[in-house]
């Protein structure tokens, strides 16, 4: 009996049965080559990518993989063409997909999740080390000759060890950063999600689910990391900061438009909340000129969560099988619905 992969490939065995486009042209040569096994690839070159010409050669593709985070909607399905049957982006979030409309089409929509997990933890717990100890500040410190270590409590940050650590989302990544830290002997983890965790993982993590307000008010650091909703956009804002500790740090590896910017920037610039660390921000690229970027208890970093050689290469890979599948009709590897 053949398996799926054997299956596949006897499907397409005939030829180069299918065209795909891949949409970025740095997207790893590893989900390349998978594809060009058994379809036709074409590729956008630009970069960055011209809206232009991803619309002229998505013309009568059979499927797409999505590399980059240009909008994915009506207009670039029209373009395509009724033929379209799969695509999957090379990303964990989708909030850039107009997944209503593909839904509609009946076009099955593959995205990259669990695969990016480690590399986004590793990154959220130096973003929570970084904030927490004043990293920035103190860098800023020797660039301005202003090493002042004969003072005792100079640039003292915030303790790990005994804390609680919040998690507004405790999914996949936010259950990897909380297995970090508990090398950091953290005290408790809290958590804010829709739906209860298995038992098993609020043991694991000596987690608890607690209502938003109490995650703010009693945590130590919290991370965001949770996708961007219409139901978590901006949630936290003047209200959310005034009811966390002044002490506290806040991480956000999720999406950038979780957080009112102009709101963290009062809190940040009065001292009302500690520090943060993001690697998300609202706009992305964030303009040099940026006012966030004036203050020396923010540490930012240009989305880079999942921005490791070996991630990459794994995301492409997923989304090159998903694409795949959902050519010749078999469930994705990783489907987004």
């Amino acid at each position: 009996m053949l398996n799926r992969n054997q299956k596949q490939n006897r499907t397409m065995s005939s030829g180069k049965a299918f065209k795909v486009l891949v949409t970025h042209p740095e997207v790893p040569q590893e989900g390349i080559d998978i594809l060009k096994q058994n379809c036709e690839v074409i590729q956008v070159q630009s970069v960055p990518v011209d809206r232009a010409e991803l619309l002229r050669k998505i013309s009568g593709v059979d499927g797409v993989l999505w590399g980059g985070h240009q909008p994915l909607n009506a207009e670039a399905l029209d373009a395509a063409g009724p033929q379209l049957k799969s695509i999957s982006t090379m990303s964990a979030g989708i909030d850039y997909v107009d997944v209503p409309e593909l839904k509609k089409r009946k076009i099955p929509l593959g995205h990259t999740p669990t695969v990016l997990n480690t590399a986004v933890a590793d990154l959220a717990v130096g973003l929570l080390i970084a904030a927490g100890r004043r990293f920035h500040e103190g860098r800023k410190k020797i660039d301005n000759d202003q090493w002042e270590n004969y003072h005792l409590n100079w640039l003292l940050g915030q303790d790990i060890r005994d804390s609680t650590v919040g998690f507004y989302g405790f999914g996949g990544i936010g259950q990897a950063i909380a297995k970090r830290l508990s090398g950091f002997d953290i005290d408790r983890v809290l958590y804010t999600t829709r739906r209860r965790v298995h038992k098993e993982i609020e043991e694991e993590f000596n987690a608890k689910k607690v209502d938003f307000d109490t995650l703010l008010a009693e945590s130590d650091f919290i991370v965001i990391a949770s996708p961007l909703t219409k139901d978590t956009q901006g949630v936290f804002n003047a209200t959310a900061f005034n009811k966390m500790k002044e002490t506290a740090v806040l991480v956000n590896i999720g999406r950038g438009k979780i957080v009112n910017q102009d709101d963290l920037y009062e809190a940040l610039k009065s001292n009302r909340i500690f520090s943060a660390g993001l690697d998300v921000v609202d706009p992305e690229p964030l303009s040099p000129k940026d006012k966030l970027l004036t203050l020396d208890n923010v540490v930012v970093l240009p989305h880079i969560g999942s921005a490791t050689k070996r991630t990459r290469a794994e995301m492409a890979t997923i989304a090159a099988h998903n694409v795949l599948r959902g050519l010749v009709g078999e469930p994705m590897l990783s489907p987004a619905y």
